[in-house]
């Protein structure tokens, strides 16, 4: 019959080495993290856009709301008609901004005192509809723009222009970003005197969107003369390797 004290002494012993196994594992998993370089690297490539989003509407100004909007609505009615005829399609016109605003009587100079301000009092109404509209054939866009002035548009909000295969054309870029982390990863390992392993982790850094090159390149467009320019479409990476 083994003594109490042996008993308690041999427990002990295996408690010891129970938690050791935990501990050995976690120094094993650090030694191996410690085995590993990340690098991360860029390739961009040039697209050139081939879709403009313009904004553009009618801005209409009566005395009554009801006035303003009707005009409005005449000339809004006119625009969209007149732009599916010239070949937009429906699905690429979209009504963006629709709003009626009051005009108030400035009476900044009629107040009888300084301390007794004049009440505001509406003198007219202000209606503004806008549509986006995407234009898909980008040599006929100073075309388009032409005909949206013609048919009364008053106002252009912005063009922005899109490269519609932007992802893959983007396979480019992503291809030489790897060969570019591999190049400088290689570099590191030798100069450390050590290998490049295996690869244990490939990331994709997503960038806020396409960046304009510091060109552009005029449009043959009688009537408006717009300039598309060219899209850099750049593609980061952050890849591990482990080390020999």
């Amino acid at each position: 019959m083994i003594p109490t004290r042996a008993v308690v002494s041999k427990l002990l012993l295996v408690g010891l080495c129970t938690m050791a196994l935990p501990i050995a594992a976690a120094s094993a998993a650090e030694r191996s993290d410690s085995r590993r370089i990340t690098v991360s690297a860029s390739a961009t490539v040039a697209a050139e856009p081939d879709v403009a989003l313009i904004s553009t509407g009618v801005v209409t100004e009566a005395a009554t709301a009801r006035e303003a909007l009707d005009a409005n609505t005449v000339a809004m009615k006119r625009l969209i008609e007149g732009l599916k005829t010239a070949g937009i399609e429906a699905r690429d016109i979209q009504t963006t901004t629709f709003n009626i605003h009051p005009h108030y009587e400035d009476t900044s100079r009629s107040a009888p005192s300084p301390r007794q301000p004049k009440a505001p009092s509406i003198v007219g109404y202000q209606v503004h509809n806008e549509v986006r509209i995407t234009a898909r054939d980008i040599g006929r866009l100073g075309e388009v723009l032409d005909k949206a002035v013609t048919l009364g548009a008053n106002q252009i909000g912005s063009i922005a222009f899109q490269v519609s295969k932007a992802d893959t054309l983007k396979d480019e870029a992503r291809r030489e970003a790897i060969a570019n982390a591999r190049r400088r990863a290689e570099l590191f390992a030798s100069a450390a005197g050590v290998g490049l392993g295996r690869v244990v982790r490939i990331e994709e850094i997503e960038q806020e969107g396409p960046r304009p090159l510091g060109y552009a390149r005029a449009m043959k467009a009688e009537a408006v003369p717009i300039e598309r320019g060219t899209e850099m479409l750049e593609a980061t990476v952050r890849v591990t390797w482990e080390l020999e």
